[in-house]
Formats: structure tokens, C-alpha cells, sequence
């Protein structure tokens, strides 16, 4: 009796084990992980692991949304207005999927939580659109590592992000051409935010532009220390005119402002960033700006065709003149033929390679040379700038 008891107890427990291992194989997660990627994770989960997509799709693949934030407003003649017609040109598109926008989002914190809440409403593919916008941008993509991020302008990269910008310097040059052979006094003001790189290359560019027809031009520049303060653009515009300047131009993202002041005192204007030549029918000369429409459709069809990685967006994109990321404007209606046909010429040089703005010797205020001659640096040494060329009056801010 005690065998037979033994026998039955070892097949109940065979069968009891049996089921077990079934019951354990039917588990939708056992020995692999889920198969797709759950929507609903946070990325602020306490295991400390990104969020994102655990499957083999590419980032920024499978969204229903793309995001844009912008600095300051849509209808500011300038920064935000050019991006935001890119943003346009986005959605037409791309119907099927929802452009989310969202305007006057500072450079801090606050974008990290906008980008989130892009991400949150179904954004797979994000554009931080202002330079201050790029470590906010850089702590968003670290923690979503299934979106991709283009931002604007911006010196560092991620995995998932990458950054375009265009030699807006080449525009810029060529209006400093225009703007030294327009003015009369050989004083051009320049109106600038902060002494970021991009700013200071700028100021460089038309300073050398205008000297190269008016050796004894000179550029006074005020830094403002803002994006946009109309009623700073406005004091500064009024000294610079007040000190002998009859030709402003400008590197703040809001123009319209400084537009309008040269026009009302009677003195021309160079534009930036977007077309602004219809507040000054009388003073505008040309102005450099932003094509962003092509560019930002192909970065969202490269995105969302799943071959953001190893294409020429993943890393540091920049696009000149010869691929119309970058232009002129047309000319004011009171520049004389002469002045448009050197500067079309000259456009021609540049494009041919024949002309290089910074092509050496360049010094810089103090006359130490900063570009040796024969030197012609590199887009990115150009992006490092931090000094200013000989002809410019004005230090720059500590």
C-alpha cells in the first residue's frame, strides 16, 4: 500500500508541475519582453530607463504629430516668422499627421515641458526651433530616445538630434556690399542680440562686405542683449541715426521695429531672417533670409521614412546660397542698377568659389590677424567666432 501511495503522489505532482510550465508559457511577456513599445510609459519612471519605443522601429517613426516651438511670434518679420512658414510647408505636406505649434516659448526650462507635452499629444519628430532651445532639446531627446529632434542653429548633437542652420554670412556679405556702395556718411549701425557666435560672424561679414567697396566704411554695433525689445530696437536705432549712421541693419529675431524707425527718420535699412521690404518702400536696400519650406519637408520625410540615422541630418547640417537655404531678397526700388548688378555679380563669384568672404588675411579690431592669408577656414571655424573684424566700433559684452 505505502508503493502504491508513493506512485500516486508522483504523478500528481507531475501533472501539478505540467500545468504550471503551461501556465507560465501562456504569459504574453515570459522569456522576451512585450513586442511593441507601450504608449503609456512616463519618462519619469522610477527605474531610471528612457521611455520609448522597445521594438525595432526607427526614431521618429510612428507618431501622429510633429512639434515646433518657436522663440517669439509667427508675424514678427523675422526669425519666427521664417520658421514658421517652414512649419507651414510641413503641414501641407504631411496631412495625415497634426503639426502641433507653439509660440513665445523662452529658452529655459519651460521648452523642456513644452517638447513633453508635444511628445505626450503624439509627437514623433520635433523642431526647437531657437538657439536657446538646444539643452532643454538635449534633456527632452536623452529621455525619448524613439523621437528625433532638429534643432535650429545649434553646435551639439545627440543621437536622436541633430542640428541645420545655413551660411547666412554669404547673404549677409553680399548686403554689406550693397549697403556700403548705398550710403552716403560710410557709418552703418548694426543692431545685435548677444554675442553668440552666429551673431558675431554676422556683424563680420557685412562689416567686410561694405569695406571691400568702401575701404573706410565702419560699423557701429549695439548689443541689446534681447531677442526682441522693441523699445531697445527702437533707442538704439535712434542713437545710431542720431551719430551719423544713414544704414541699419540687424540681428534680432522681431525686425520690424528697426524697419520702421530708419524708415521714418529718413535712412535705408538692410533686412534679416524674412522679407521685411514692405515697411520701407522708400529706405530698403535687401535684406538676407531664411528658405526653410524644401529643407524642413525633406527633414520630416526623412524622419518619418525611418532613415533619420547616418543621413545628412544626423550631426551637424548646413545649407548655403548654391542649395537656397539662404538668399537675398529683391532690391529696394531706389538701389540703382549698378549697385544690383555688382552685387549679382559677386553672388557668382561666391557661388563659383572664385569669392570667399573670410578668404585671408582677416585681423581683427585690434589689427592682430585672426585668418592667415591664403587661409579660407571651414564652416565650422566660422561657427566658433569670438572677435570682431577691423572696421567694426563696439566691444563686445564680457
Amino acid at each position: 500500500m505505502k508503493r502504491k501511495r508513493n506512485r500516486k503522489a508522483g504523478w500528481v505532482c507531475a501533472l501539478m508541475a505540467l500545468l504550471m510550465l503551461m501556465a507560465a508559457c501562456s504569459q504574453p511577456g515570459a522569456g522576451g519582453g512585450s513586442s511593441g513599445g507601450s504608449s503609456g510609459g512616463s519618462s519619469g519612471e522610477s527605474s531610471g530607463g528612457p521611455s520609448g519605443s522597445s521594438g525595432g522601429e526607427a526614431p521618429g517613426t510612428g507618431g501622429s504629430a510633429i512639434g515646433f516651438i518657436f522663440v517669439g511670434t509667427k508675424d514678427d518679420y523675422g526669425y519666427n516668422q521664417a520658421a514658421y512658414i517652414g512649419s507651414e510647408a510641413v503641414e501641407k505636406a504631411f496631412p495625415d499627421l497634426k503639426v502641433l505649434r507653439a509660440e513665445n516659448v523662452p529658452e529655459t526650462a519651460e521648452a523642456e515641458r513644452v517638447l513633453e507635452q508635444m511628445i505626450k499629444d503624439g509627437a514623433k519628430i520635433l523642431f526647437p526651433t531657437s538657439y536657446g532651445h538646444l539643452d532643454p532639446a538635449l534633456n527632452v531627446a536623452a529621455r525619448h530616445p524613439d523621437a528625433v529632434f532638429f534643432h535650429q542653429g545649434g553646435l551639439k548633437t545627440a543621437e536622436n538630434l541633430g542640428t541645420y542652420f545655413g551660411t547666412i554670412w554669404e547673404p549677409v556679405y553680399l548686403a554689406g556690399i550693397a549697403a556700403g556702395k548705398m550710403s552716403k556718411t560710410g557709418k552703418l549701425g548694426y543692431i545685435v542680440s548677444v554675442p553668440i557666435p552666429q551673431v558675431l560672424l554676422n556683424i563680420n561679414a557685412f562689416t567686410l562686405g561694405a569695406r571691400s567697396v568702401n575701404p573706410d566704411a565702419t560699423t557701429t554695433v549695439v548689443f541689446t542683449g534681447s531677442w526682441c525689445d522693441p523699445g531697445q530696437q527702437a533707442n538704439a536705432a535712434n542713437s545710431l541715426i542720431d551719430g551719423g549712421a544713414d544704414v541699419l541693419t540687424q540681428h534680432q529675431d522681431c525686425t520690424k521695429t528697426i524697419i520702421e524707425t530708419a524708415e521714418r527718420r529718413g535712412v535705408m535699412s538692410v533686412g534679416y531672417h524674412a522679407d521685411a521690404s514692405s515697411l520701407a518702400s522708400l529706405g530698403w536696400i535687401v535684406g538676407s533670409v531664411w528658405n526653410w519650406p524644401d529643407l524642413f519637408v525633406d527633414m520630416a520625410k526623412t524622419a518619418v521614412e525611418g532613415n533619420f540615422k547616418g543621413s545628412k541630418y544626423d550631426g551637424k547640417f548646413r545649407g548655403g546660397l548654391a542649395d537656397n537655404v539662404v538668399r537675398l531678397t529683391g532690391f529696394g526700388e531706389n538701389v540703382p542698377e549698378d549697385v544690383r548688378t555688382l552685387v549679382e555679380q559677386k553672388k557668382e563669384e561666391l557661388l563659383s568659389g572664385r569669392l570667399h568672404p573670410f578668404a585671408g588675411p582677416v585681423r581683427d579690431q585690434s589689427g592682430a590677424v585672426r585668418i592667415e592669408e591664403g587661409v579660407i577656414p571651414t564652416v565650422e571655424e566660422l561657427e566658433s567666432t569670438d572677435y570682431l573684424v577691423e572696421g567694426v566700433i563696439g566691444n563686445i559684452p564680457q
